[in-house]
This record gives C-alpha cells, structure tokens and sequence, in this order.
C-alpha cells in the first residue's frame, strides 16, 4: 500500500443542500513494482457511526490507463488492468438505480404523473416525455455542455411535484389542464435530468473520461423508473375500477402536493 506523495486538493461542492467532498492524490509508485495495482478507499467505512453505507466514486489515471469505478465498504478496492467494461457498467448501472430510489421527490414526481394518466396510452405518452427530457439534459450537464447551478434545479424540482399533482386535483382529460399536460412533463423533465447530472458532480474533463459509466448511470435510471410504472399503474388501475375511484385519487395526491410544497420552501434560499 503506498502512500501517497502529494495531497493536491480537497473541494467540497454542494449540489443544492447536498454537499460532496472531491480529494484529488498524487501516487509516486517505486520502479518494478509490477503491473497489478489495486486503490483502495476507506473512506467512511460502515463501522463509522455517524456516516455510513456510501458510495465512493473513484476516477483514476495510473500509467496511462484511465478508468473509473464505485467503491464501497463491500468491495473497497479496484484492481487496475482487470476491470471488465461489462463490470464498470453494471456498478453505474445500479448506481443510477439507487439514485432514483433514494430521491423521493424524483419518485414522487412520477407518481403524481401515474395518478393523472387513465390509460395505459397515456402512461407510455407522459413517460416517454418525461424519459427523453431528462436524459438529454443528463448527459448535457454531466459531460459539462451546460451548467445550471443546483440551488436554481433544485427548487424547481420541487415546484415540478406541485404542479403536476395539482392538476390532477383541478383538471383531467382533454381539455383544461390535461391539453399542457406533456408539454409540461417535458420541461419539467428536462430540469429532473440537471438534478439526476448533479448526483455524480462531474468536472468536464471526468466527464467525458467517464461516458460508458454516464449512459450506464442513466440507463439505471431508466430501467428502475419503468419498473416502478409497471408495478403502480396497474395498481392505480385497479383502484379505479373500485368504489374508491371517486376520492382514492385525491386522497393519494395531496400528501404529494404537501411535500412538493415543503421541499419547495425548504429548498429557496431566503434572504437573512
């Protein structure tokens, strides 16, 4: 295990109210060491009490072979020069399928968009829109094509969540609110896209070092997101062939509305 022999910088950037610390390390290797190296990261280790089971994602350029890969306290070492693309893909692949699953205004978003659509023509339609926005805005911000701060996305994330599930409350159909409905989903899926490129944070140059483990990131995404439609909208489906479709629907979105309201005011920086 060697150490290493400069510590070039420590940054910590925020993406909203979540902040990531970015360590950057120079290794001097002795001659003949061998081809194998492996790096290895303790870094908040499950044992510790205050922090635990997170993810380290590590980008390294050792001998002119570049790589990447996502450690964790199960596996915390990659071995370099064997490190299968298909295997940095998988890691990405559920990367990406954690994130969707641990933010809850994302999840929230696409419930409120499930509520609102009656068939299934409806779902394919709004999913559709919803999946092309947010992965062309993924991979624009996270190769650093374009940058759109996160105290500005985050915000309007959660005012995303409310407008939606409002016009479930206030308008269905084809006329009133369901006539804007994909426009809507789409430009609201374009900014959930800039907060989905935020998780990883990025640097350019990383960026586009890192592009299978981008798409593969982003495909885990979208595979999580259609197996959460195929497991609610049937359920929601159900649910309006019952007695219950008169107030379920309701019922289901105004718990909705109140978190998209919360984190919208917990989200605007105020003024002091």
């Amino acid at each position: 295990m060697y150490q290493p022999s400069m510590f070039v910088t420590v940054t910590l950037p925020s993406y909203g109210k979540v902040r990531f610390a970015v360590l950057t390390y120079v290794y001097t290797c002795p001659p003949g060491a061998g081809a194998a190296r492996e790096i290895s990261s303790a870094l908040f280790p499950d044992a510790e009490t205050f922090v635990h089971s997170t993810r380290t994602l590590l980008r390294y350029d050792l001998d002119g072979e570049r790589g990447s890969a996502v450690l964790n306290a199960a596996q915390p070492t990659v071995r370099v020069g064997e490190r299968p693309a298909l295997r940095q893909a998988g890691e990405f692949f559920l990367l990406g399928a954690e994130h969707l699953l641990s933010g809850l205004d994302h999840v929230l978003f696409l419930l409120a968009l499930l509520i609102g659509a009656r068939r299934a023509r409806d779902v394919i339609a709004t999913a559709s829109a919803f999946t092309a926005a947010h992965s062309i805005t993924f991979l624009l911000a996270a190769m650093g094509v374009v940058d759109v701060p996160g105290g500005l996305v985050e915000p309007v994330i959660a005012a995303s969540i409310v407008v939606v599930a409002l016009a479930n409350l206030l308008g269905r159909g084809e006329s009133g609110l369901g006539r804007w409905r994909l426009p809507v989903v789409f430009v609201f899926g374009l900014v959930h896209g800039l907060g989905f490129a935020g998780a990883l944070d990025l640097d350019r140059q990383a960026s586009w070092e890192l592009l299978l483990s981008l798409l593969s990131f982003n495909v885990g995404i979208e595979v999580t997101q259609l197996v959460l439609v195929a497991a609610l909208f049937p359920l929601l489906a159900l649910l309006r062939r019952t007695p219950a479709h008169r107030w379920a629907p309701a019922a289901l979105t105004v718990p909705i509305v109140a978190a998209g309201l919360y984190w919208l005011f917990d989200r605007v920086p105020l003024p002091l």
